[in-house]
Formats: structure tokens, C-alpha cells, sequence
């Protein structure tokens, strides 16, 4: 998968990985996050409904968004970078 993106937005990026069916709580961050699906699936619910990642899909949750997420049944793996207030 091209990460160029991130490059091109002045991200760092890291990867990480889940088993399918693992589970995030609610809760939120005080940076914005980027994320890129890589490779299987993963569903974020936010208030406003849920999003569902598949490789290729990207997804950008504003600094404060409350957020949970359940990882699909073959796992994910995904990039992400956080870009701080102001930037």
C-alpha cells in the first residue's frame, strides 16, 4: 500500500494490527487521527453512525471524537498518524 499520503500531509505514520473480533471501547483522543485500512476490516462507531474500513479506505476522526471500534472476522491491520492541534 502507497503511504505517500501521509508523506505528502507531513504525517509519520505506524502500523498496527488486531485479531478479528477484538473490541475498542469508547473514548477519544486530543489529536486528530488519520487512519488508512491496509489489509482485512474494522468498524468505527462514532455518534454520528458507524464506518466500516476496508483495505484501501481511509479515515479521519477529529481531536475529541468519541469513538469505539470492532476489529472484522479476518482482523485488521492499519496505518495511522496523528496530527496535533493547529497543525
Amino acid at each position: 500500500m502507497d503511504l505517500s499520503i501521509f508523506e505528502a500531509e507531513g504525517l509519520t505514520p505506524h502500523s498496527w494490527s488486531n485479531g478479528p473480533g477484538d473490541v475498542y471501547g469508547w473514548h477519544s483522543h486530543p489529536y486528530h487521527k488519520v487512519l488508512l485500512c491496509v489489509s482485512g476490516s474494522i468498524t468505527f462507531h462514532t455518534p454520528d453512525g458507524d464506518v466500516h474500513l476496508e483495505a484501501g479506505d481511509r479515515l479521519d476522526l477529529p481531536a475529541g471524537t468519541r469513538h469505539a471500534a470492532t476489529v472484522g472476522p479476518d482482523g485488521v491491520t492499519c496505518w495511522e498518524a496523528h496530527r496535533e492541534m493547529g497543525e
